[in-house]
This record gives structure tokens, C-alpha cells and sequence, in this order.
């Protein structure tokens, strides 16, 4: 459901334009809105699991998740369904930290570990792989509402296969519920993500805008004063100090910074850029998603054979060399899906050679008794990470359009004018005909889709280049010594999976 509800979403972006006339910053917030939520509950539901146990949060989350689904479904204005989006965030995030803190538990040493994992890895992948295409039949078929109304119905058989099949488990240290922590970590993470997403509106530096960077810098200094102070922290700072969790909590975030962040955006650069419908738009996608379905495994062997230092920094950098042969193959005269493909599986690739191993690595770091806060550290680095590129990305995306509209149009514009143009043609709703500047131009017909694509070219500089950097410090982290351990810690015939709490 989780990989589902990733995937399938932005391939409906472009219909929810149409139909629930949604601008270019309400469709970021009807994704980022969920990915915020998932980083309020990630922290907490890591302590609650620990404490109440595992199953009974996870069995419970579950049915909160379908339950705003169906709400989402129902939704018939862009700012309710941005609301109940937040819900589904929410229910999410604790249903997604609890699968991987139970996973854990009942598989926490070798090979039989590396298989667990391995498998969740394809399911969630096959949730991811498909979801383009479901996304977009569904609205081909039922209408765009029954792509969440669906979970509703998965929802119950879920539950089913987890009262029947987990576990229960918990840590009997876990003490009380981090509010304070949670508080500032969440205010946090939203005043930045609203800051970059509302910014070119407010004004970067504005009153209204500096005071809401402030706000965020002054809730993240409060949430790590709260953490170092705190008897019992959601986010044990200490875990930082195992150089194989901070290696590997790296790799979440470089997942992030590209790969899942511009997944929110192709469909709109395969809808309005290339002028393919939905159904064709997420046919392409599968060529950016399908690898997470088959290599997984791969990626376990490869962690299990020469550790997480070799294995999360290779992922991550093949994710990076995926996002440069799309930008290559962006910029050549005649764009198709067909010029991306090869950028598009790599990087899938990539993301299915990093995702399982990093999960792996940080859970398999600590004692087996917090699992629940490392995946909860774990999940947060993503969701947070996610978060801000998601509003990054939009940002960079609006200036690279700008940018191209300055240089290539006739006359000089006011910078109002020139964010709503920008602004229209990144959501899809503009027309070269709709827009009287661009009639100046001797190819007008071709200016919109010459916009996006100057535009998509620099976010996919961006996501190469920003992955390549967290993967050199991803390897640097990791430092000769953990690999060097590693090897010394496996026997020829029985490796073991990943070190615990080896500093």
C-alpha cells in the first residue's frame, strides 16, 4: 500500500489540475502534505511500537490508513483532499515504521535477515513498479478517486494477514512519548518545506519569509536541545556515533534527494512535456520504477558480500549516473520516453540497490531492543529529505522556466508576471495560445514544451550531482575501518548481515 500510494499518486496530478483546479503549489502540497505527516508520526510511532508493542500499533495503523484513504477519495476540493492527504501521511508513516521495526524482530541475523528484507523489498516494489500504471488505468477506468478509494479495500485484507502472521514484540525500557521532541522536529520540517514551496509568493526575504525561516531554525535547535536532555529521546544522538548507521542513514537521504523526489514530477514532464495522456505517462514510468521489482536481491547479496560501505554508496551512485544520462538524453532534438529510458532504469536501479541494504544496515546497527528508533531515524531522514526536495525541486523547476522565459521572450516582464507564467506552464495548465508574450516568439507553437524541458533539465543536473555528493560522504562515513571489520567478521560459508553497534 505504502509503494502504491507513492507511485500511483502523482501519475492523477495532471487530472487533479483539470479537475479539482489545483495550481502548480497545490499539487506540490497535495504530495508534500503526506510526506510531512509521515515525519510527525515517524519518531513518535517508533517509541509507541517499542512501548505498546509492535503488532498492535501496526494492526492499528493499518486501519487508520484505509480510513483516510477513504476520505482522500471522497475529497472533492483541492484543499480538503490536501488535508486528508496529511491523515494518510500520518497513518502511513506509522504503518510503514512498524512493518519495518516487525521485520526486524522476527528476522534479525544472516541470510534468513537478508531474505526478509529482500522480500519486502519486492513487494514494496511491486507497489512502486505498477504504480504508474494503476494510478493511471484506474483513472482511465473508475475515475481518479478510486485510486485511494482502492486502499480502503487493501486495507482489510492487511489487517487479516497482520493479526494472523506478525509477532508481537516490544521494548519494556520504552518509557513515555517524546511530545516536546516531536513538536519542534515537525514544526521544523514544515516551516522549510512551506518556506521553499511559498517563498517566490512571500518573498525569500520578506518579513513574513525570514520570520518563518527563523521559526524553523529556532524549532530545530529546540528539538536537539530537547533530545540531548532528554532521558529517554525519540532521537538518540548517540546512534550517530556508529559510523555504519550514519553511512547508511546518508543513503536514505540521498534516495531523496533524487530519486524520489523528481518521481513527483515526471509525470508532469511526460504529460506536459512530451504531450503523452495518463495512461501512456505512466507506461513510461515503468521504466523509472520496474528495477525496484527485481533487483533487491541483488542488492542484499552485494550487502552481504562486501558490507554496507561498498554497497549503499554504489547504489547511490548509480542513481546519480541515471539522472546524468537523462539529462543527456533531455537535451538532444527529438525528446521521447524512449531518450530517457536508459537514464530511467538506471536510476531505479540504483534506488533498488540502495533502499533494502540501507534499511538493513540502520536496523541491524543498534540493539535488536530499538529497533523501533532506528527505523524511526531511518524513515525520518527520508520523509524529511523528501520533504524539502519535493519543494526544492518545484523551486528549482519554476526558476530553470523563468530563466528560459527572460532569454528567449521579446519584451521584459515584471517578476509577478513571470512566477505565474512560470508557475502555469510547470502545472501543465498553460498553453502557448493561452499566453500573448509568447506569440512574439518565431516558434510559439513549441515555446511551452521548450520551457519545461529547460527547466526539467536543471532538476535533473541537480538530482545527479546532489546524489553523488551524499555518496561520497556516505563512502567517507562508512571510513575503510567498518569495511575492514566487515570482512573480518564473515566466515566463508555464513556471512553475517550487518555488525551491531560496532562505533
Amino acid at each position: 500500500m505504502f509503494g502504491l500510494e507513492i507511485s500511483s499518486v502523482p501519475t492523477i496530478l495532471p487530472t487533479l489540475e483539470t479537475v479539482l483546479h489545483a495550481n502548480f503549489q497545490q499539487l506540490q502540497w497535495i504530495m508534500n502534505a503526506y510526506t510531512i505527516a509521515v515525519t510527525t508520526v515517524l519518531m513518535a510511532t517508533g517509541t509507541l511500537a517499542d512501548r505498546y508493542g509492535r503488532k498492535l500499533v501496526f494492526v492499528v495503523s493499518i486501519a487508520v490508513f484505509g480510513v483516510a484513504s477513504l476520505i482522500c477519495g471522497l475529497a472533492q476540493d483541492a484543499l480538503v483532499l490536501i488535508v486528508s492527504r496529511f491523515l494518510q501521511g500520518m497513518s502511513g508513516g506509522a504503518m510503514l515504521i512498524c512493518q519495518v521495526a516487525v521485520l526486524s524482530h522476527q528476522f534479525q541475523e544472516g541470510p534468513e535477515r537478508a531474505r526478509a528484507f529482500s522480500a519486502w523489498g519486492i513487494i514494496f516494489g511491486i507497489g512502486l513498479g505498477f504504480g504508474p500504471i494503476v494510478g493511471a488505468a484506474i483513472v482511465a477506468v473508475c475515475g481518479w478517486q478510486w485510486v485511494f478509494l482502492i486502499h480502503a479495500l487493501i486495507a482489510i485484507v492487511t489487517i487479516a494477514l497482520a493479526v494472523t502472521g506478525v509477532r508481537e514484540s516490544r521494548d519494556f525500557d520504552a518509557k513515555q512519548l517524546d511530545i516536546a521532541g516531536i513538536a519542534t522536529l515537525s514544526t521544523s520540517v514544515f516551516c522549510v518545506a512551506f518556506y521553499i514551496t511559498e517563498g517566490p509568493d512571500l518573498g525569500f526575504t520578506g518579513p513574513i519569509g525570514l520570520t518563518i525561516l527563523a521559526t524553523a531554525a529556532l524549532s530545530f535547535i529546540a528539538f536537539v536541545l530537547v533530545e540531548l536532555h532528554s532521558a529517554r529521546p525519540m532521537f538518540d544522538f548517540s546512534v550517530f556515533r556508529i559510523r555504519a548507521f550514519s553511512g547508511a542513514l546518508l543513503g536514505s537521504a540521498g534516495m531523496n534527494f533524487s530519486f524520489w523526489s523528481f518521481m513527483i514530477y515526471l509525470p508532469i514532464f511526460f504529460h506536459s512535456a512530451l504531450g503523452y495522456d495518463n495512461v501512456a505517462a505512466g507506461l513510461a514510468l515503468l521504466t523509472y520504477t520496474l528495477p525496484t521489482l527485481v533487483i533487491p536481491p541483488i542488492g542484499e547479496r552485494i550487502l552481504l558480500r562486501f558490507g554496507g560501505g561498498t554497497a549503499i554508496p554504489l547504489g547511490l551512485f548509480v542513481i546519480g549516473l541515471g539522472f546524468m544520462l537523462m539529462w543527456a538524453g533531455s537535451g538532444i532534438t527529438h525528446v521521447t520516453w524512449l531518450t530517457l529510458a536508459p537514464g530511467c532504469l538506471l536510476a531505479g536501479t540504483g534506488l533498488a540497490l540502495t533502499n533494502t541494504p540501507v534499511t538493513n544496515v540502520t536496523t541491524g546497527a543498534v540493539s535488536a531492543t530499538r529497533a523501533g528508533m532506528a527505523s524511526g531515524i531511518d524513515m525520518s531522514a527520508r520523509m524529511i529529505s523528501l520533504a524539502i526536495n519535493i519543494a526544492l525541486m518545484g523551486f528549482i523547476l519554476i526558476a530553470g522556466i523563468s530563466s528560459w522565459l527572460r532569454a528567449a521572450l521579446p519584451v521584459a516582464l515584471d517578476s509577478d508576471r513571470l512566477q505565474h507564467l512560470a508557475e502555469r506552464i510547470a502545472g501543465g495548465t498553460a498553453r502557448a495560445s493561452d499566453i500573448p508574450e509568447l506569440s512574439l516568439l518565431p516558434a510559439a507553437d513549441t515555446a511551452v514544451q521548450d520551457a519545461l524541458l529547460h527547466g526539467f533539465r536543471l532538476v535533473m543536473l541537480y538530482g545527479g550531482l546532489s546524489v553523488w555528493i551524499i555518496a561520497l560522504a556516505s563512502f567517507v562515513v562508512f571510513g575503510e575501518s567498518y569495511a575492514a571489520r566487515k570482512r573480518h567478521a564473515q566466515s566463508d560459508d555464513e556471512p553475517s548481515c550487518v555488525p551491531r553497534s560496532s562505533s
